[in-house]
């Protein structure tokens, strides 16, 4: 019988249990003592992206950025790893409001990504579009991803058994 899960779904359903299990990991982490306003500001964890364009010959890092100005995020290469910080901050000025339902994570938040052996990080570039930052860079040729041609061998003969 098949499964009636389909499996991008069920992949995916890893994915956001594994990213809200880091969340929830990094709140008990980095719990404040005091308020509880300050305990709603913590824990916020961009989703992240990366992937390499074979034709293009480029990897890409597409981090999701909604509501944060890209004048408060920071990308630094060290080595090998790309690192991603800054702060989402919330714009309003009311922090009496009995709030129905609360979602929305606000606070500094971090991400590292190891780079792929062949990135160019010198010609590293960003781009912010409709709360996604798209970092891309040329990857060398040799660094890419090939394709290994099996050969098949004719069968071996059968021993004859004495």
């Amino acid at each position: 019988m098949r499964s009636l899960i389909p499996r991008d779904t069920f992949f995916q359903d890893l994915f956001d249990f594994r990213r809200d299990f880091d969340q929830i990991f990094n709140r008990f982490l980095s719990w404040p003592s005091g308020q509880e306003e300050s305990t709603m500001t913590v824990g916020f964890s961009p989703a992240v992206e990366s992937f390499i364009d074979k034709e293009g010959k480029k990897f890409h890092c597409q981090v999701m950025l909604p509501g944060v100005d890209p004048k408060d995020v920071n990308l630094q290469v060290q080595g090998n790893t790309l690192t991603i910080s800054g702060q989402r901050s919330t714009s309003r000025e009311t922090k009496e409001a009995d709030y129905l339902h609360r979602e929305i994570t606000y606070g500094s938040f971090q991400r590292s990504i190891l780079l792929p052996e062949g990135v160019d990080k010198d010609k590293l570039n960003a781009e912010y579009r409709n709360g996604i930052l798209d970092i891309a860079a040329p990857i060398a040729a040799a660094a890419l991803p090939r394709k290994v041609e099996i050969k098949a061998l004719p069968p071996a003969a059968k021993q004859a058994s004495a």
